[in-house]
This record gives C-alpha cells, structure tokens and sequence, in this order.
C-alpha cells in the first residue's frame, strides 16, 4: 500500500477523492477533524502521521503551536507546502511512520486518522508503538478507525473514485465486513475495538475507545 500512496495515489489524485466524497462522507472527515482539535487544542508540538497534502492540518494548524506532517509521497507533501499556506506554523517530513525520525519524547499529541492504520499498509503495533514513542510523558495519542456503521456510505465513496479512476476496479467477489479491495493491488481493512484494545496494551499506554459521528472508531491514549 505504501507504493500504491506514492505513485498512484497522492498530490492532486489524493486531493480529488476528497472533493468527490459524497455528503455523509464530508460529515464524517470533518467529524473527525472536529474531534481531533478538541483534544489537542492548545497543545505545543503535534505531529500527523500521514499527512497527504495537509488536510487535516491545515485545520489543526490554527489551534496549536506548531504541527508537523510526515507522509511517504514526496508529491503530496510538495502539494502541502501550497495547501497550508498561508499558515507558517508546520514543518513536513518525508518519512516511513513505523520508523520516525524523531527523538523519543519530542511531541505533546500525535495523532493519525481516516484509518490511517490500515490504509499505510505497515506492521500495526510497530506504528502505535512508535506514535507513543515519540510522545512526551503524559502526551496524547490517537488513532481512528471507520465504525461499522459507515460501511455502505464507505464503499459507495471507494466506487465513486474508482468510477473517477483514482482507485482501481473494485474487487466485488473480495470486498465486503469492512475489507475494500481494488483489482489493481488496492486493499484496506478496518481496525475493530478488539484490535486496537491488542495494540495499545501492549504499548504500555493507558487508553480508551470512542465511537465518533457513527463513523468514527477512535483509541485515544495517554502516555
């Protein structure tokens, strides 16, 4: 999936899946967004893992004091530099999220939505253990995940881009409880309450589950 981000889906092809999403789709990302600013607000330093082409932090950017974007396609975090303008409080990092750049301890919340945990296609717990690495004590962390109840809308959304040939076909016979797969290599699952129940005990962080808007599954931790 990392490859597929990179070279198929980033930039401005990243941006027009976006702008296609259909009105419960819009609730849900902005939902998210809401929530996220709501926990962080006033923090210092937050970091985004998978940023894109800055989105989400454009948004936060306006109630921190500085974020920072990591994301593995250097064509979206060009498109970044343009979209977070005119705010200068950000800095990006073309990075693998499972492997940071940082020293331990450097952020006060880090955060990574819109399944973000599934979709990088890199080892889960590798991902959250790093996340509250690089978390100061008694810092903030959080992940989402799509609930369940979203599904319908999810998939209608993901053959609204594969209609508009930012994904692949969509796999019928494979896709289904969750699972989205593209004949040309596309494939995201979805994180259950059991899951990230698995991966936040064995990083040591205290942590709770919140669904959010129907459309949200989020692990919220404190380090």
């Amino acid at each position: 999936m990392r490859e597929y981000y990179e070279n198929k889906l980033s930039a401005e092809e990243l941006r027009k899946c976006y702008e296609i999403a259909p009105p419960r789709i819009y609730q849900y990302l902005d939902a998210e967004v809401r929530f996220v600013t709501g926990r962080i607000r006033g923090k210092n330093r937050v970091l985004e893992l998978g940023c894109g082409y800055g989105r989400v932090m454009r948004q936060v950017s306006t109630c921190v004091g500085s974020i920072t974007g990591c994301d593995t396609s250097g064509s979206s975090l060009e498109l970044a530099k343009s979209h977070l303008l005119p705010h200068r409080n950000f800095g990006l990092v073309l990075t693998d999220a499972s492997c940071l750049a940082f020293r331990s301890g450097v952020f006060d919340a880090v955060f990574c939505v819109q399944n973000g945990i599934s979709a990088f296609g890199v080892s889960r717990q590798r991902l959250v253990d790093e996340a509250v690495r690089v978390t100061r004590k008694g810092g903030l962390v959080l992940f989402s995940s799509y609930s369940h109840r979203i599904w319908k809308h999810r998939l209608a959304w993901f053959r609204a881009q594969s209609e508009a040939g930012l994904v692949g076909e969509i796999d019928e016979t494979r896709t289904g409880k969750g699972t989205i797969v593209c004949k040309d290599g596309f494939h995201t699952t979805t994180v259950s309450r059991a899951e990230f129940e698995r991966l936040f005990s064995k990083s040591g962080a205290e942590f709770l589950l919140k669904e959010v808007d129907g459309s949200s599954l989020f692990c919220l931790a404190r380090k």
